[in-house]
């Protein structure tokens, strides 16, 4: 009895070790903050992201006219979304595609958010390296996957609009997006 409560507590701190940690902040000497690493939508709703992420949230009008067409599909894929909490473009998009996504009832699980760094050394990498060999040169990047393959991904912005190019996307139709890997 003793072996199986050692082996258990042993197995339940070695997870809790090695567990990813999400959310992680980088604070700058001049105070300026940005999530790094796996995160989640309770991040990006949380200060200082949560002004630009709401906000954007609430303004953006979803096509649900467009949603419909590839609503069924998109539950096929998993998506990986890249983006930096300092870019822009991933300030516009991110908060548009998660909306879209929310339309869909794509199953959120499904998604992974994977925050980038700004820093001299570190640009547009994550602690754990999930961009590794994935070719991420723009932010927000928004990878699809098939059956644990790469179909395709919407690179900084998207050449239609968002759901045009998902719809693209997920009907495998020809499909080019800005700086093609």
């Amino acid at each position: 009895m003793k072996n199986i409560i050692l082996t258990t507590c042993t197995l339940l701190c070695t997870a809790m070790v090695f567990a990813q940690e999400f959310n992680q902040e980088i604070v700058q000497e001049d105070g300026k903050r940005f999530l790094v690493g796996k995160i989640n939508l309770d991040g990006l709703r949380s200060q200082p992201y949560q002004q630009w992420y709401l906000q954007g949230h609430q303004s953006y009008s979803v096509d649900s006219t467009m949603v419909n067409l590839f609503k069924e599909k998109l539950s096929d894929y998993t998506i990986t979304l890249f983006l930096g909490t300092w870019c822009g473009d991933s300030k516009r998009e991110t908060p548009r595609f998660v909306k879209i996504l929310e339309a869909a009832e794509f199953p959120m699980d499904q998604l992974q958010l994977i925050a980038l760094d700004r820093r001299k050394g570190h640009y547009k990498k994550s602690p754990t390296g999930d961009e590794k060999g994935l070719n991420i040169i723009k932010v927000p990047t928004m990878v699809f996957y098939k059956n644990g393959k790469e179909v395709n991904r919407i690179v900084e912005r998207p050449m239609e609009n968002l759901e045009e190019d998902i719809a693209q996307i997920v009907h495998e139709r020809p499909y080019i997006p800005n700086y093609a890997h």
